[in-house]
C-alpha cells in the first residue's frame, strides 16, 4: 500500500504546537523547577515524619510549630523564610542529570579512548552489519557513555555499548574481550567487568586493593560461622566490625562459610602455590574453630607451622609424622561413627543428641598428600583415605573438614576430598583458567602477577567467586613476622593444658549420656542398632587373653576422667575390632 504525506496544514500546525511548548517550558521553567523541588522537600518530609518513632512525634512537632511562631513574629520574618525555602525548592528541583555534565576529556585522554576504541572493532563488528557501533575511523563517544581517569590519566571506570549479534553468553568472547581491555587500560591493576547482557552495556571499573592491616582477632560471628577473609564491599551484604591499624576500629565486609549438620558446603579445599598463605589460613581457622570445639591438626608440610597450638585447651593433637596422622585420623573416623551412633539412639527414644556429640570438632589437614607419598613409599595406607567417613557423615556428626594443599600435589587428592569440599579457595597468584578449574567458575576480575599473601578467590558451593584477604594469623615463633600480629595469635590461644615437651594428642573421653553403653562398635551404616532378643542365644563370651580389650569396650565408652592418649604408631591406637 502507498503511503500518503500528511496535509501541509497539519505538519505546519504540529510544527507550531511544538515550538509553542518548548517556548512556554523555557519562560515557566523557573516554576517547573521550584514546584518540583517543593514535592520532593514534601516527600522527604514525610518519610522523615514516618521514619520517626511515635513517641518522639510530639517532641519534634512542638519545636516545628516553635520555630514557625518565631519566624511569624521576627520583623520581615515570613518574607525572608519565603525566600529561603524558595531557594532551597530551586536547588532541590534542579534538573540532575544537567547538573551531572561529563568532563570535557583533555587530548591525553581523548588519544586513549580512541585507541582502545579502534582495538574493539574487530571484535565488536560485522562486515553484514549496515550501520556498525563499531567501525574504523568511527567515533567513540557513541559508545562510551561513561569514563572517568585518575590521575595518571589511565582509565579507572568505563561503561561501553556493543552490538545485540555480540556472544555475550559465551565465556570464550567474554574472556577476549576482558584481555584487551585490560592490556590496553594498563597492566597492574584488578579490574572488575559487569556485564549487562539485558541492555547491551559493559562496565569497567578498577577494584582497589583488599586491606592486609586486618589481624586476627575474635570476630563477631554466629554459632557455625568461620570468617575466611574479606572482599569487596559490593560483594556480600553484610559486614563485621574489625580493629586494624593503630587500634582503629571498621566495619569490613568479610566471607563468612556456615558449617554445621544444615550446611549445603560443610567441608573446604585450599590451593595455592608455596608461601601464598594456606597455612596462615588453617591457621586463622583453627583459632576460631577452638573459641567452641574441638580441633586436630595434620601438618603434613612438617615445618612446625602449628606448634603454637600443641598442649592446648581443645586441641586434639598436632601430627606430622605418618604414624601419628594414621592414628589421628582413624581416632577421628571412630569418633565419627560414634558420634553418629549415639545421636541416632538418642532420636529414637525421642530425647537430645548427647552434649559431646554438639561439640564441634574439626579436623584440619595441611599438606595430606606429602603424607600420601610418604605412605606409598613404605607400602602403608594413605591418611586420606581415613578422612572418607568424617567427609561423608561429617555434617550430621559436627565434624568439619579443612584441606589445604599445592597447585603441583593436587592431582594426589583422593577422590573423597575433591568430592565432599564443596567450599573451595585459591591462593596466590593464578590464572583464570586455574580460578575457573579449582572454584568451578571463571572470577569477574582480572587476577594480577603479584598478590600479598593470603590474597585469592573463594568461592562456597554454588555462590559467586569473590575476591579473598585472609586476616593476617602469621605463627607467633616466626621473628620475621609483625610483632603486632604475632602479639594478635598469641592473644587468642587457649590456655595451655599439657606440657610443651609431653604428647600432643591427649584428650580425656566421658561417658556424656546413659546412651553410651559399653557394646562393639558397629560400622557407620548400622545406624540403626536392634536390641537382640532373649531366644537369640547366651551373651557374648568374654574375650580372652588373645583378644585384645578393645574388642568389647568401645573407644568412646572409657571410664569418666580416664584419658586416650595416642603417642606411638598407628599400631597402637585403641580401637574397636567389634
Amino acid at each position: 500500500m502507498a503511503r500518503h504525506s500528511l496535509p501541509r496544514i497539519l505538519t505546519d500546525s504540529t510544527r507550531l504546537a511544538r515550538t509553542a511548548a518548548d517556548g512556554a517550558t523555557d519562560v515557566l521553567h523557573p516554576l517547573i523547577t521550584i514546584g518540583r523541588g517543593l514535592r520532593r522537600l514534601v516527600a522527604a518530609g514525610r518519610e522523615r515524619w514516618s521514619e520517626t518513632p511515635k513517641e518522639r512525634r510530639g517532641p519534634l512537632f512542638f519545636s516545628v510549630a516553635a520555630c514557625v511562631l518565631v519566624v511569624a513574629l521576627v520583623p520581615y520574618g515570613p518574607l525572608l523564610a519565603l525566600i529561603s525555602v524558595m531557594g532551597v525548592a530551586a536547588w532541590a528541583g534542579r534538573d540532575r542529570a544537567e547538573a551531572a555534565e561529563a568532563e570535557v576529556p583533555d587530548e591525553a585522554e581523548t588519544g586513549r579512548l580512541q585507541t582502545l576504541y579502534e582495538a574493539l572493532v574487530p571484535y565488536f563488528s560485522a562486515g553484514a552489519d549496515p550501520s556498525p557501533l563499531y567501525a574504523h575511523d568511527g567515533d567513540w563517544e557513541q559508545v562510551f557513555t561513561e569514563y572517568a581517569f585518575d590521575d595518571s590519566a589511565r582509565l579507572e571506570r568505563l561503561r561501553l555499548k556493543y552490538p545485540a549479534y555480540f556472544t555475550d553468553g559465551e565465556p570464550q568472547s567474554r574472556a577476549r574481550i576482558e584481555q584487551l581491555l585490560h592490556v590496553k587500560c594498563g597492566r597492574g591493576r584488578e579490574y572488575h567487568f559487569a556485564w549487562d547482557e539485558e541492555a547491551n552495556e559493559l562496565v569497567l571499573s578498577v577494584l582497589a586493593a583488599l586491606p592486609t592491616d586486618i589481624a586476627a582477632q575474635p570476630f563477631i560471628t554466629s554459632p557455625g560461622e568461620t570468617v575466611l577473609g574479606f572482599t569487596d564491599p559490593d560483594s556480600v551484604a553484610r559486614t563485621v566490625p574489625v580493629v586494624h591499624g593503630d587500634d582503629e576500629r571498621r566495619n569490613a565486609p568479610p566471607v563468612m562459610w556456615r558449617t554445621g549438620d544444615r550446611s549445603t558446603e560443610p567441608h573446604l579445599l585450599a590451593l595455592g602455590q608455596p608461601g601464598t598463605g594456606g597455612t596462615t589460613l588453617l591457621r586463622s581457622i583453627a583459632l576460631q574453630a577452638l573459641q567452641d570445639g574441638d580441633v586436630l591438626v595434620i601438618d603434613g608440610g612438617g615445618t612446625g607451622e602449628f606448634a603454637c597450638l600443641a598442649g592446648r585447651s581443645g586441641v586434639m593433637g598436632v601430627e606430622s609424622g605418618l604414624s601419628g596422622a594414621l592414628a589421628t585420623l582413624e581416632w577421628a573416623a571412630h569418633e565419627t561413627e560414634r558420634r553418629l551412633i549415639d545421636t541416632n539412639r538418642a532420636r529414637q527414644i525421642g530425647l537430645n543428641a548427647p552434649e559431646d556429640t554438639r561439640r564441634p570438632l574439626w579436623i584440619i589437614a595441611d599438606r595430606p598428600t606429602a603424607l600420601a607419598h610418604v605412605a606409598a613409599a613404605e607400602g602403608r595406607e594413605d591418611p586420606q583415605r581415613l578422612l572418607q567417613v568424617p567427609l561423608r557423615h561429617g555434617p550430621a556428626a559436627n565434624v568439619t573438614v579443612v584441606v589445604a594443599d599445592q597447585f603441583e600435589t593436587a592431582g594426589m587428592l583422593s577422590d573423597a576430598v575433591r568430592a565432599h569440599t564443596k567450599a573451595r579457595i585459591v591462593l596466590g597468584p593464578a590464572t583464570a583458567e586455574v580460578v575457573r578449574a579449582v572454584l568451578g567458575a571463571p572470577p569477574h576480575t582480572t587476577p594480577t602477577s603479584e598478590v600479598p599473601p593470603g590474597r585469592g578467590y573463594a568461592r562456597l558451593g554454588a555462590g559467586p567467586v569473590l575476591r579473598l584477604q585472609v586476616p593476617a594469623t602469621p605463627d607467633p615463633f616466626d621473628d620475621g613476622a609483625s610483632e603486632v600480629h604475632r602479639r594478635a595469635v598469641l592473644e587468642l590461644l587457649p590456655e595451655p593444658t599439657v606440657p610443651a615437651g609431653e604428647a600432643a594428642f591427649t584428650k580425656p573421653l566421658t561417658v556424656a549420656s546413659p546412651l553410651a553403653v559399653v557394646q562393639p562398635a558397629p560400622t557407620v551404616e548400622a545406624l540403626v542398632v536392634d536390641e537382640p532378643d532373649a531366644d537369640d542365644g547366651p551373651a557374648a563370651e568374654a574375650p580372652t587373653d588373645a583378644e585384645p580389650m578393645a574388642a568389647t569396650t568401645r573407644m568412646s565408652t572409657v571410664r569418666a576422667g580416664q584419658p586416650f592418649a595416642v603417642n606411638g604408631p598407628a599400631e597402637t591406637t585403641a580401637r574397636a575390632e567389634g
